[in-house]
């Protein structure tokens, strides 16, 4: 493997033994092959660490990196820190992606230094199956509710630039805060056309319930850190009494398996 992979591929982990093979043989496939494959192990009490030695054996692109457990943000940043790749792709260890997710995205990012998230169609597949319907990207939308799954692609000077992710979200909806973090600066958002991302449904795939607290301390950390972003497209700011309840259930009803237990 090179020393400076183009991509990296960043998948935090928590007890995830049972997937992450499958994960990374998805990865595995891409006919995209520039690229590292970074796994933080977020003080997995299982055998996440012998699978891991395991895949290292068929592959030199897989690294591994253990911290005790601090959530999702802060196992994500860690990785992230770590990378060696210009481009960044987050990937959960229960999750799998197509084999030309990274070839079309790398084209996209490559081409327009104005496009600062590449994403795509995605699926649900286990005990749930179909197709992830997501609403048209805008600036306008994402300043009100997330409508961009977190394995999805950037670049690392704009991780950099946006301060890495809020490790204090560890209740989840830290990639809204963070989408929000790196298009305040500029830029926007290109959907591909082909299904690259597939998200698996099982019994453990929803966070805790997103209570009435946790949508208000959302809220409040969005209004606070993206003052001016969402004062722009919104005359004020985000409130979850009126106004804000119903955005915060289109988003609950649109993102209800989008929040992994960790």
């Amino acid at each position: 493997m090179q020393n400076t992979p183009k991509v990296s591929i960043v998948i935090p982990s928590y007890n995830s033994a049972k997937y992450i093979t499958e994960t990374i043989e998805s990865i595995l496939t891409s006919t995209y092959q520039d690229y590292e494959i970074v796994i933080v192990d977020d003080g997995s009490t299982d055998n996440t660490k012998k699978i891991v030695e395991d895949l290292k054996k068929r592959s030199d692109k897989i690294q591994y990196l253990y911290q005790t457990n601090k959530g999702l943000p802060a196992a994500r940043n860690c990785g992230i820190k770590s990378a060696k790749g210009e481009y960044i792709l987050p990937l959960d260890a229960d999750d799998r992606i197509s084999s030309d997710y990274m070839d079309e995205a790398v084209q996209v990012l490559e081409q327009n230094e104005d496009i600062k998230i590449v994403y795509c169609e995605a699926e649900f597949f286990g005990d749930r199956t179909g197709k992830w319907e997501l609403p048209p990207f805008s600036l306008k939308t994402i300043s009100r509710k997330n409508i961009i799954f977190a394995c999805s692609f950037y670049r690392k000077k704009d991780w950099e630039k946006a301060g890495g992710y809020s490790e204090e979200m560890t209740w989840g909806w830290e990639d809204w805060e963070y989408w929000l973090s790196i298009l305040e600066h500029g830029g926007t958002a290109h959907k591909l056309p082909i299904t690259g991302f597939y998200y698996r449904i099982h019994p453990n795939s929803l966070r805790k319930g997103f209570n009435k607290e946790k949508k208000k301390k959302t809220i409040d950390i969005v209004n606070k850190k993206h003052q001016d972003f969402i004062f722009k497209y919104h005359n004020g700011p985000l409130r979850y009494q009126r106004k804000m309840s119903k955005a915060i259930n289109i988003i609950i009803k649109l993102f209800s398996f989008g929040l992994k237990k960790w």
